[in-house]
């Protein structure tokens, strides 16, 4: 499964640039409301999970946060981000990784998804996914995971996706982690289409 899902996004970020693939957003303001309402200090650990090409790690770069890592399974995408920022690139650290199958002792405190999670449709890599984060994120540390709504798309770049509300969600996470907030967008593709993203910040209760 894991050559299967890097052959797919190997793929996909050969094809199209970074600004033409659907989940691009050029000020992804949501993510960064999320990640400063936790109050994190600007030094503590921050992973964006398929953050690949995004451009989150720039904005939190410019506001100051200095411990951050990228981990995509793309090296191609990997290194569309390392290419655009030039010499801030050496500020950040880039993991090529599975994230069901992440090894390593590296913790966060916050550990930021958007639109991983939501196309692992088989439980046994929910499970994967699940443990990964548990191994890697702070006793009290913060999640934020944006996926798409009931109201969103039932699949994405030729994959299917789950979706998920916050019952669903909580359920699938398990009672470890707390819900502290919930945020809705509608997210404009490059092709003006429109899609349904719920965003939720949880916590681990230590």
């Amino acid at each position: 499964m894991h050559d299967e899902r890097k052959a797919h996004w190997e793929k996909v970020y050969r094809e199209k640039a970074e600004d033409e693939v659907s989940w691009f957003i050029a000020d992804p303001e949501t993510s960064l409301s999320l990640v400063e309402s936790t109050g994190l200090s600007p030094a503590d650990p921050i992973i964006d999970v398929g953050g690949g090409a995004s451009h989150l790690v720039d904005h939190l770069l410019a506001r100051g946060y200095s411990d951050l890592t990228v981990l995509d399974i793309s090296p191609t995408a990997l290194e569309t981000a390392r290419r655009r920022l030039g010499a801030d690139a050496d500020k950040v650290r880039w993991l090529e990784a599975d994230v069901c199958a992440l090894e390593g002792d590296g913790r966060w405190r916050l550990w930021h998804d958007r639109a991983v999670f939501h196309f692992l449709v088989k439980a046994e890599d929910r499970r994967a996914y699940l443990d990964s984060l548990a191994r890697h994120l702070d006793p009290d540390g913060h999640v934020i995971v944006a996926t798409f709504s009931f109201e969103g798309p039932r699949e994405c770049s030729g994959l299917p996706v789950e979706q998920y509300d916050a019952d669903k969600l909580l359920a699938t996470f398990g009672s470890a982690f707390e819900l502290l907030n919930l945020l809705e967008e509608i997210h404009v593709t490059p092709a003006g289409k429109e899609q349904a993203f719920n965003y939720f910040h949880l916590r681990r209760q230590a």
